[in-house]
């Protein structure tokens, strides 16, 4: 145990943490030149596609060191985006230490501070890390200073690397093993294990990343889940290499994972503890916290048949993604469907992707929102995240609306672009402060509305990509809300509808009427796109018919036959208007979520 080394990667977005483990992987010769690919560790196609690191992967490293000394690494990548930050936290259970690292350009950001207080509470030890030492605008020992006066952390700890050309990796490595403490525990004590992630594998049922605590297992053992006491027989044991490697033991101090033929996806929870049937643990580990989903869509299938394939898929992605909340949904123009609790857009977004490439589902989903306080005057509260249950305003008393605690990090010269954009999102109490020469840090009061609507894309925009952006959960405060309709012909589609600040309602409902007219045919009538509050109608576009020329044979002669024919037209068109049915693609349902930028 005294050789094993437990250790993530944790960083902001685009800091280098998987070409770092890259790196690592090719000096521990794990793969060769010919079947290696850059980012090894991400292997989902959208992960691939976007290049950024969704779920965080674990991989066993043999090492010796420069002393002769043979050690045994099990690093885990984890992402680096605010809204994956729970798969950050669960990966650090599994850990006793952890690299922190910092691009040499653009210093210590938004999310860097964020993922070392998630490091501080799991009491690791920290090695800072900065990375991208071979830019051109690199700044290695003003960033050094950064670390020592914002981060409070040794510089004598401080690394320094280029994770792209591979330069003081092994530097890194020798760090590991010299200050990373080994991991405590007893492998003859009874078993205890922690589940820190899993995932379905069609042909071998649930596969269970655990972190050893105590004890050890071995394949032919009785395991028992202790959140719900079942029992399963444990076929194989491994650990994770580049692909995974089965061993006869498991024990104390190690990360591995476990193959029992867990068919029933709902049995297996991330924190559950493992022990064995025949000798249990006196008591359970503590597991994880329960993580507060912040953005609330619904999800249903185009064709109804897929209902109950989409509650599977919706299981089977629920074990590999602990942050995804569902429950039954119906609607009375899209049917049967479940409503999702997200931890941002991007989440959203992966989900639906997931659910479409991995399950082979189409699906529709609706215009997000978050979750409101209604105080109606009879002294009860709801709690409203569905526009479909928005009570009667009759009976309301007021409605408090969840506000966020948001801390930016910019280059000073966008300061006047930011400040611009937090009071059209109705930001309160602002202040800033400069943690370093040409970089503000700016904090701000926002509803949680505003953010999750296009705010992120806003940023990112405004200040050409420089921008880092950090939220946390802060309190709910009074607000004037009101329920926005969407009308096609008439009639209310409730897929569209949404809960919006009242300041906000008439600019929220022409841009989803000016969309729908760009996504919906043309039909042979004429369409009216309309926005409503209650009774009172507050944005509308028109769709102009397909018209057919019915004039065109009489050339010459009287204007009354002409007219004739035209008037005919027309009330053709009136009655087909009264029982034509307008179907909306499901491109519209998207093109109203994306913002005008």
């Amino acid at each position: 145990m005294k050789n094993i080394r437990n250790f993530s990667i944790i960083a902001h977005i685009d800091h280098g943490k998987s070409t770092l483990a890259d790196r690592m992987i090719q000096l521990c010769q794990q793969v060769t030149d010919r079947e290696f690919q850059d980012q090894l560790l991400d292997n989902m196609d959208i992960e691939r596609e976007r290049g950024i690191t969704i779920k965080s992967q674990t991989i066993c490293l043999p090492y010796t060191a420069q002393n002769g000394e043979e050690y045994v690494f099990n690093l885990v990548d984890t992402p680096g985006h605010v809204d994956f930050s729970y798969e950050v936290s669960r990966a650090l259970s599994s850990c006793e230490g952890a690299l922190l690292l910092i691009d040499a350009a653009q210093g210590v950001e938004a999310q860097t501070l964020a993922n070392l207080y998630l490091a501080m509470e799991n009491d690791l030890d920290i090695i800072p890390v900065v990375n991208k030492i071979d830019l051109p605008s690199a700044e290695p020992e003003k960033v050094a200073l950064q670390i020592e006066d914002d981060l409070g952390l040794d510089e004598e700890l401080i690394q320094y690397c280029s994770a792209k050309t591979g330069e003081g990796v092994e530097g890194i490595l020798e760090a590991i093993a010299k200050y990373i403490p080994a991991p405590v525990g007893d492998p003859n004590a009874p078993l205890q294990a922690l589940i820190f992630d899993a995932s379905y594998d069609a042909f071998r049922g649930t596969i269970i990343s655990i972190r050893m605590i105590n004890g050890t297992v071995k394949a032919g053992n009785t395991i028992r889940f202790m959140s719900n006491n079942v029992e399963y027989r444990v076929e194989e044991v491994g650990l994770f290499k580049v692909k995974r490697e089965a061993t006869k033991t498991l024990s104390a101090g190690e990360v591995g994972y476990i193959l029992a033929g867990v068919k029933t996806v709902s049995d297996t929870s991330p924190g559950d503890t493992i022990t064995l049937s025949d000798n249990p643990c006196e008591e359970a580990l503590e597991g994880f916290k329960k993580v507060q989903q912040v953005v609330f869509s619904s999800v249903y299938p185009i064709d109804t048949d897929e209902y109950d394939a989409l509650a599977t898929a919706l299981e089977k992605l629920q074990l590999n993604d602990a942050a995804l909340t569902f429950q039954k949904d119906t609607s009375a123009a899209l049917g049967f469907g479940f409503r999702c609790g997200f931890l941002g857009l991007l989440h959203l977004e992966v989900i639906q992707e997931r659910l479409e490439r991995e399950f082979d589902i189409s699906l529709i989903l609706t215009v997000p929102s978050v979750k409101y306080n209604f105080y109606l005057k009879d002294n009860t509260m709801l709690e409203v995240d569905n526009p479909a249950h928005f009570p009667d305003p009759m009976h309301i008393d007021r409605v408090e609306e969840p506000y966020i605690k948001a801390n930016i990090l910019i280059p000073d010269r966008y300061m006047g672009a930011l400040m611009t954009l937090c009071m059209e999102r109705r930001a309160e109490n602002t202040n800033y402060h400069y943690p370093m020469p040409g970089r503000i840090e700016f904090t701000c009061e926002l509803p949680l509305a505003e953010v999750i609507y296009d705010f992120y894309d806003r940023l990112k925009s405004i200040t050409q990509g420089y921008g880092s952006f950090d939220y946390e959960l802060y309190d709910y405060r009074k607000s004037d809300l009101v329920k926005l309709d969407i009308l096609v012909n008439g009639e209310i589609v409730d897929a569209l509808s949404q809960l919006v600040h009242r300041e906000n309602s008439r600019a929220r409902g022409l841009h989803a009427c000016e969309r729908l007219k760009d996504e919906i045919p043309r039909q042979m009538f004429k369409i009216a796109i309309q926005a409503a509050i209650g009774g009172t109608f507050v944005a509308r576009t028109n769709i102009s018919a397909l018209r057919k020329d019915v004039t065109a044979k009489c050339y010459g002669g009287d204007i009354s036959r002409k007219r004739k024919l035209l008037e005919k037209q027309k009330a053709g068109k009136k009655r087909m208007k009264t029982v034509g049915n307008v179907d909306i693609p499901q491109s519209a349902f998207l093109a109203v979520l994306k913002s005008e930028q």
